[in-house]
């Protein structure tokens, strides 16, 4: 190693001035003021622009990380002023209230109810509340919608009703009587007249066919003393034929557009004279129209549907008569004061077809949305909601025994329900299209009978439903 290396660091030593700075900060001074003066003569110039007591505040702006931070922990802070439930179905609901899921794969009750202290962290406690408060405003618009309610009846209302009371109760007893004398028979004699009678409806034949129309024929009815046949066209004509020879009586000009029934009257061809009125038909213009067996021109004619009318039926008294209509209603019209005392309402849409229970106290109705109603005539009320059906309800038909009604619908089948249990007492598998038309045998309900849209009509045994008879030759829907 040289000496030079060998030697240490060279320390420097401090300058130590003597005498006064008088004349170095006169320099300094000096370098200042021509340096001012050169800034001064750059703003005359225009070269410099400085404005006259204009200032730019700067704010202090604060990183979207650091805000995130701090919102995290404002929440975490209002998380634990947040007061939740203890129990777990009150925090289910809860979550389920506000749209979360109400438990997450390996979620236990307390994970459960920090996460709804969180969400509620964040949408606010009254979130809850007011979900709560939503879903008892709906709550109960719904039971509105569903509660049964009652408007004030007019006079004419009350004496139908009580007439009614009065008619049916009695027909009720000789019913129930007759039913006891024919509970004595013995099963051997039963058995025997059922025996015959399934024989003669197996046998039953075409006896006689004729062209009724240019158009369908949409609903036919025979009178009560089964010597004349009522047809309604799509035509808008209505023809009465005589039975069993089947020769035109009749035509009926009245209605401009499809006619969608005519039936008789009670008693209509025994008691009444042919001046009164017999017969009533209803059309898809809404109109409904009164006839006499004296002329081809309507009686009377009763106004007030809005909609297609789809049947008409007459109350077993023949004061009375009822219509459906597509309006979603049915109607009951007394004849005796001339005016509707009902205007009924309790199908979702249309109402197509009603019958009259015979003693005259109750009315089933059936619609559109695949349900039925049986109706009581002396209180109004609805007694019996019959659900099965899975498309529309197009008949429906009672039994003379009171307490069977056979309903027809468009999902092929035929259900045969007990009043007195109001439950589906069978179900016939009965054709392989829509049925139009279900009819018990009108003295005994022995029988019923069914047509429908694949050009069959069939017999049906009552009871066990079995079938008897398929009546075919048709060419078209029945």
């Amino acid at each position: 190693m040289s000496d030079e290396e060998d030697a240490g660091p060279v320390t420097k030593k401090s300058r130590v001035f003597y005498g006064s700075l008088e004349e170095k900060e006169r320099e300094r001074l000096s370098l200042q003021a021509a340096g001012s003066d050169a800034v001064r003569a750059g703003i005359k110039a225009g070269n410099i622009n400085i404005s006259s007591g204009e200032t730019l505040e700067i704010e202090d702006r604060v990183s979207e990380r650091q805000q995130e931070v701090l919102a995290e922990f404002e929440r975490r802070r209002r998380a634990r002023q947040i007061t939740v439930s203890t129990d777990d179905a009150e925090v289910k609901a809860g979550l389920r209230a506000l749209g979360e899921p109400i438990t997450l794969f390996g979620e236990g009750p307390a994970d459960r109810r920090e996460r709804l202290r969180s969400v509620l962290s964040v949408v606010g406690p009254d979130a809850l509340k007011k979900s709560r408060k939503d879903e008892e405003r709906a709550r109960r618009s719904q039971e509105q919608c569903l509660q049964t309610w009652y408007h004030e009846g007019s006079a004419s209302l009350k004496e139908a009703r009580l007439w009614m009371a009065r008619y049916s109760l009695p027909r009720a007893v000789a019913r129930l009587e007759a039913a006891r004398v024919q509970k004595e028979v013995s099963e051997a004699n039963k058995t025997i007249r059922q025996q015959e009678l399934h024989k003669s409806l197996r046998n039953l034949n075409n006896f006689c066919s004729q062209i009724g129309d240019d158009r369908p024929i949409s609903f036919c009815h025979f009178s009560p003393d089964s010597r004349m046949l009522a047809t309604a066209s799509w035509s808008g004509l209505c023809k009465l034929w005589s039975v069993p020879d089947c020769n035109l009586i009749r035509t009926l000009r009245g209605h401009n557009t499809n006619v969608g029934a005519i039936v008789f009257r009670p008693e209509a061809g025994i008691s009444l004279d042919q001046s009164d009125i017999n017969l009533a038909s209803c059309a898809a213009d809404g109109t409904v129209k009164l006839w006499n067996l004296e002329s081809d021109e309507p009686v009377a004619d009763i106004e007030g549907h809005s909609d297609r009318v789809s049947r008409v039926a007459w109350h077993p008294s023949g004061r009375f008569l009822g219509t459906t209509c597509y309006d979603n209603s049915w109607r009951l019209w007394d004849l005796e004061v001339q005016e509707e005392i009902l205007h009924q309402e309790g199908h979702s849409k249309g109402v197509h077809d009603l019958s009259f229970h015979p003693d005259g106290s109750l009315v089933a109705t059936g619609g559109l949305d695949s349900f039925g109603r049986v109706w009581d005539l002396r209180t109004g009320r609805c007694v019996v909601f019959l659900e099965g059906h899975l498309k529309e309800i197009y008949s429906l038909h009672f039994s003379p025994n009171g307490h069977h009604l056979a309903t027809g619908s468009g999902d092929n089948t035929c259900k045969v329900w007990e009043m007195r249990n109001r439950k589906c007492l069978y179900t016939v598998p009965a054709h392989q299209n829509l049925l139009s038309t279900v009819r018990f045998q009108p003295t005994d309900g022995h029988f019923l009978l069914t047509g429908a849209y694949d050009n069959t009509a069939k017999v049906w045994s009552h009871p066990g439903w079995t079938p008897l008879k398929t009546l075919a030759g048709h060419e078209g829907k029945v």
